[in-house]
């Protein structure tokens, strides 16, 4: 006969498997989902023959999350969990009206419990390759721009680095610019809807607003303030142990601070730091990224 304690310590193990699984999925999906471009990412032209080349790293950390009614709760067994990714992003002014844009991300997430490594998985994430084209103007002040993208994943049986499945991406853009007294200021926004195209593939909303201010009269430093967040939905609203993969079903709203930095009109560095307000079935993240842009013109 099988001792009565032997079940309870092979369903407490199950039970914390079962607590893990949903852990790691909560907060995987968030480091991909998170890139802050809006320095470069707007409705503002290209001049053709231009190169804009963006080098990125960005950290982000949670230790506790949002579950599926919005209610916040710490990670169970003290997770903590930590990534690092590194985003090569490129802009191609082909003409007035279209410009190439191109997104490379390279990530690295930690996963602990109990100070104990649980997890750690790095790689290639998703591929965005897309091109942009601008509708309109208001007299060379404010820009509409309509952007489509194609997802194409870089991995293969690794769940913890994307949904890995093709995906596809349409996006409107506003962008302008004015003066507040002797200071130029100027704005992004932006709504697109992402759908992935494998079973359960989620349809996404993502939104961003910026709006920066100019601190001197050389336009050589700038502060910026940008809310930004994800609608996802799905068929698939639970997590599957059975199934690694990342969450499907969620939303988050978060809110960053920028400084950026001109060294010549060719270099500029951007510094940004963000919070995640509120948010379902997703963590409770702060973010710091930095951000080097190079401008090149073969015209």
């Amino acid at each position: 006969m099988i001792p009565l304690h032997y079940f309870k310590i092979k369903l407490k193990s199950m039970s914390l498997l079962k607590n893990f699984t949903k852990t790691l999925l909560v907060v995987l999906i968030l480091i991909l989902t998170f890139q802050n471009k809006t320095f470069a990412d707007g409705g503002f032209p290209v001049r053709p023959g231009r190169l804009l080349i963006s080098p990125s790293v960005s950290y982000f950390f949670a230790s506790s999350r949002w579950d599926s009614t919005g209610v916040k709760k710490p990670f169970p067994n003290g997770g903590k969990y930590s990534s690092i990714g590194a985003t090569i992003y490129g802009e191609y002014g082909i003409s007035r009206r279209f410009a190439a844009i191109v997104s490379l991300p390279f990530v690295y997430n930690d996963f602990t419990q109990n100070n104990t490594k649980s997890a750690t998985s790095s790689g290639l994430a998703d591929l965005e390759t897309g091109i942009r084209y601008y509708l309109a103007n208001i007299d060379f002040i404010y820009y509409f721009s309509l952007q489509g993208t194609a997802i194409t994943p870089l991995y293969s049986n690794n769940a913890a680095l994307g949904y890995g499945e093709e995906g596809g991406e349409l996006k409107l853009a506003f962008s302008g610019s004015g003066h507040v007294g002797d200071l130029s200021s100027y704005f992004n926004a932006s709504d697109g809807v992402r759908q992935y195209f494998g079973t359960n593939g989620p349809i996404q909303n993502r939104y961003n607003a910026t709006y920066g201010l100019s601190l001197d009269e050389e336009y050589e430093n700038q502060l910026s303030v940008t809310v930004s967040g994800i609608n996802s939905w799905s068929n698939d609203k639970s997590f599957n142990s059975a199934i690694p993969g990342t969450n499907k079903d969620f939303s988050f709203l978060q809110a960053s601070l920028s400084y950026g930095h001109s060294f010549s009109h060719e270099i500029s560095l951007f510094l940004s730091g963000g919070e995640f307000l509120l948010g379902r079935n997703t963590g409770v993240g702060t973010t710091v990224s930095l951000a080097f842009v190079y401008r090149l013109d073969y015209r």
